[in-house]
């Protein structure tokens, strides 16, 4: 099993930033990819970043440029920065991990003010 926990969120003006960081624990050694995700009121999930085990980034076309995700094995740990926040990126972040399964965390929330 692997857990995941979320911490980071909370609110912040358009234009602002925010770091969301992800803690990992359990069988952390079979962990491939570690991904964000997000998801909005009546929407659905939609994934915003993801990166493998050799460090391979991937990001949805609305946060390219703004957003960064990033990892550190020695600290089980993956992030998300976040730059040049809009509105539209208010919702609940998850982080989830990839083994022979998705693991999720219990998601934070990110709201951005205009």
């Amino acid at each position: 099993q692997v857990q995941l926990v979320e911490s980071g969120g909370g609110l912040v003006q358009a234009g602002g930033s925010l770091r969301l960081s992800c803690a990992a624990s359990g069988s952390i050694s079979s962990i491939n990819a570690m991904r964000w995700s997000r998801q909005a009121p009546g929407k659905q999930r939609e994934l915003v970043a993801s990166i493998s085990s050799g460090g391979s980034t991937n990001y949805a076309d609305s946060v390219k440029g703004r957003f960064t995700i990033s990892r550190d094995n020695a600290k089980n740990a993956v992030y998300l920065q976040m730059n040049s926040l809009k509105p539209e990126d208010t919702g609940v972040y998850y982080c989830s991990a990839l083994t022979g399964r998705m693991w999720w965390g219990q998601g934070t929330q990110v709201t951005v003010s205009s």
